[in-house]
Formats: C-alpha cells, sequence, structure tokens
C-alpha cells in the first residue's frame, strides 16, 4: 500500500468479551445442532448429506438438477458430489439422467422411492428442528436470529454463478445460472 512502510502493522481486532462469547456459543451450538441432525438422519438411514441433495431435488422442477447446480446448492467438490451421487443411486434413491442440450452434462433426479423417502423423513425431520431449534427461543428471537443468518449468507454468497461452479471443479459452461444471479439461484 503506498505510503505505508514493510514494518507498519494493524493490531488484530481482537473479539470484546461480549463477541467472544456469543461466537463460542454460535460454534458450540452449532456443533450440537448438527449432531443431532445427523443422529436423526441415520436413524433413517440417511447421512445429513443425503437429506440435503433429497430437500435440494425435492423443491426442483421435475425434481431433478444439473450436476453443477447441486454442487453449489449443497457446496460440494465435484469429486465428492458425483462419489454422494453413485452412493444415493445404489440405495435407488437418485438417478443420473443426461442433459440432452450438453452430452458432458447430466442431471440428478430424484427417484419415486427417493420422493416417498424424503417425505416419508421430513415429517420426523421437522418434528427434530422444532424440538433442538425452534421451541427453544421466543418467535422474537427466532425472527432476529434469521434476519441476522440472512445477512451473513448473503455476505458470503458473493461470488458469480460461474466462479462457485469453477472453484467446486466445474467448466464455466457448466454453471448453475445466468451471470446476473448469484450462485443460490437469486
Amino acid at each position: 500500500m503506498a505510503g505505508m512502510s514493510a514494518d507498519t502493522k494493524t493490531e488484530p481486532r481482537w473479539l470484546s468479551a461480549a463477541e467472544q462469547r456469543s461466537w463460542r456459543a454460535f460454534l458450540e451450538g452449532t456443533r450440537l445442532l448438527m449432531h443431532s441432525l445427523e443422529r436423526g438422519h441415520q436413524r433413517h438411514g440417511l447421512s445429513a448429506t443425503d437429506y440435503e441433495i433429497l430437500v435440494q431435488l425435492s423443491e426442483s422442477p421435475e425434481h431433478r438438477m444439473r450436476m453443477s447446480q447441486l454442487a453449489v446448492a449443497t457446496l460440494l467438490e465435484k469429486s465428492r458430489l458425483s462419489h454422494q451421487i453413485t452412493r444415493m443411486e445404489r440405495a435407488s434413491l437418485i438417478e443420473r439422467q443426461p442433459c440432452p442440450d450438453d452430452r458432458r452434462g447430466q442431471f440428478a433426479v430424484l427417484t419415486e422411492h427417493g420422493w416417498a423417502t424424503i417425505q416419508r423423513v421430513a415429517v420426523d425431520h421437522v418434528a427434530l428442528v422444532r424440538d433442538i431449534f425452534v421451541d427453544r427461543m421466543t418467535p422474537e428471537q427466532f425472527a432476529v436470529l434469521g434476519e441476522a443468518f440472512e445477512q451473513v449468507a448473503s455476505g458470503l454468497r458473493r461470488p458469480r454463478p460461474a466462479e462457485c461452479a469453477e472453484a467446486l471443479g466445474y467448466d464455466k459452461a457448466e454453471s448453475c445460472a445466468t451471470e446476473d444471479e448469484d450462485c443460490d439461484g437469486e
């Protein structure tokens, strides 16, 4: 930087005691929540990643998504998503279908068994989410938390779609959206 010597260092912005307490509570709470959710999914023979993929596909038109789009939505790298999809295909939860517009592209598609599974598991999932998370706060606290994390997510969701796909191991041509959209399609 112009005007700064190599010896000039800026002091880190350490967290205050209150910020540190909140940050540590967030970290511990997140670990405990994810552990509880994972155990809930395991009761149905699913991992948290299985469940997330089933949710993404169940909420997509025709219950299908391009693999690159699914990778961006789930933040999974290309190789990890491919292995995950293979495991889920073996369980008859999803199937791959070729993309008619792009010989290299593939769709992940929810099977009838996958649809029945997400419908069944979602009932227990939402009950667990209410028990371990939603019902432990007042509606006002829950609303504030939602607003805060919408702001956090928005700030972290800055890369453009092509950059997202590229960072996850996909070509820019396989990007999830148009150049005017963020990685999550907004």
